[in-house]
C-alpha cells in the first residue's frame, strides 16, 4: 500500500519532470520516457539493486549517487536526474520504488502528449483499444498471454494500431502488455486511461448503456457528474445491449446502476423469496 512517504518521494521526481517538460520537445520527452522505463526494467531484473535503492538505512544522497554511477553513459542526463531523484526519496518498500519508476516513465510519455496537444486523443485511444480488446475474448487472451513473447504481442499491437493511433498511445499499450504496476492487461489500460485523464485534471466516468448516447445526452451526463464531483469528468461510454435500458455509471469506487437489467434482476430475487 502506498504511504505518504512514498507519495512525497514520487512528488519530488514529478516536480522535476514538470520543470523539464516545459522546455523540452515532445520527441525528446518520448526518448526520455523510454530511458526511464528502461531503468524501471533494470529494477525488475535486479532485485538486489532495487532493495539497495530503497534501503532507508542508507542516506538518500548515497542512494542517488549509486544509481547515477550505474546509469552514467547509458541513458541521457534527463533520465538520470529523474530516476536518481526517485532513488533519493524514502520508500516504504522496494516494490513501491519500482512502481513509481514505471509510473514516472508513463508520466513522461503523457507530458510528451500534452506538449503535442494530443493528451485527450491519447486518453480516448487507450479507452477505445481496451474496449475493443474486451469485446473480443480471443484478442484479449492473446494480448494477455504471458507465455507469448512480449515482442510478438507488441508486433500485433503495431499491426492493429498502425495509422490509427498516436505513437504515445502505442507505447502505452505495449507497456500494458507486460503489466503496468503488476496489473493484468485490461486493468493496466484502465489505469493508464485514468492517469491520462488526471493529467488533464479530470475524473473518468465509465458508462455502460444499451445503445450509443447522442452527443447531447453525453454532454448532459458529463455536466451532471461534474456538478456532483466538483471537477471535470471524462465520460467513457461502452455499449452493452444486454442491459436493455438505462445507464450504469462508475466513477472511482462509486457505482450508480440504473439499468433495466438490474431492476429485473432485483424483481426476480424479490419474487423468489
Amino acid at each position: 500500500m502506498e504511504t505518504s512517504t512514498d507519495r512525497d518521494a514520487y512528488r519530488a521526481a514529478e516536480q522535476k519532470l514538470e520543470s523539464l517538460a516545459s522546455g523540452t520537445t515532445p520527441d525528446r520527452l518520448t526518448e526520455i520516457a523510454d530511458e526511464v522505463l528502461a531503468v524501471a526494467n533494470l529494477l525488475v531484473r535486479e532485485p538486489r539493486l532495487r532493495r539497495a535503492l530503497a534501503d532507508s538505512a542508507r542516506d538518500g544522497q548515497e542512494r542517488s549517487e549509486l544509481l547515477r554511477g550505474l546509469l552514467a553513459g547509458k541513458v541521457g542526463d534527463e533520465a538520470v536526474d529523474l530516476t536518481s531523484t526517485l532513488a533519493a526519496g524514502r520508500w516504504s518498500a522496494p516494490g513501491r520504488l519500482l512502481d513509481s519508476a514505471e509510473r514516472l516513465g508513463v508520466a513522461v510519455l503523457l507530458a510528451a502528449a500534452d506538449r503535442s496537444d494530443e493528451l485527450g486523443e491519447v486518453e480516448d485511444e487507450l479507452f477505445r483499444f481496451n474496449h475493443v480488446a474486451d469485446g473480443s475474448p480471443q484478442l484479449a487472451a492473446v494480448l494477455s498471454d504471458s507465455t507469448v513473447p512480449v515482442e510478438q504481442r507488441g508486433r500485433l499491437v503495431d499491426d492493429l494500431l498502425d495509422g490509427k493511433a498516436r505513437q504515445v498511445t502505442v507505447r502505452l499499450v505495449k507497456l500494458a502488455l507486460v503489466g503496468f504496476g503488476g496489473r493484468g492487461f485490461s486493468a493496466s489500460l484502465t489505469r493508464l486511461v485514468e492517469l491520462a485523464a488526471a493529467k488533464r485534471d479530470r475524473q473518468v466516468a465509465y458508462v455502460t448503456a444499451a445503445s450509443v448516447l447522442s452527443d447531447d445526452e453525453e454532454r448532459r451526463l458529463g455536466d451532471r457528474l461534474e456538478q456532483m464531483y466538483g471537477r471535470r469528468v471524462s465520460v467513457r461510454v461502452s455499449v452493452d445491449p444486454t442491459v436493455i435500458g438505462g445507464l450504469s455509471v462508475r466513477v472511482g469506487s462509486d457505482l450508480y446502476d440504473g439499468t433495466v437489467l438490474r431492476r429485473l434482476t432485483e424483481a426476480r430475487s424479490a419474487l423468489g423469496k
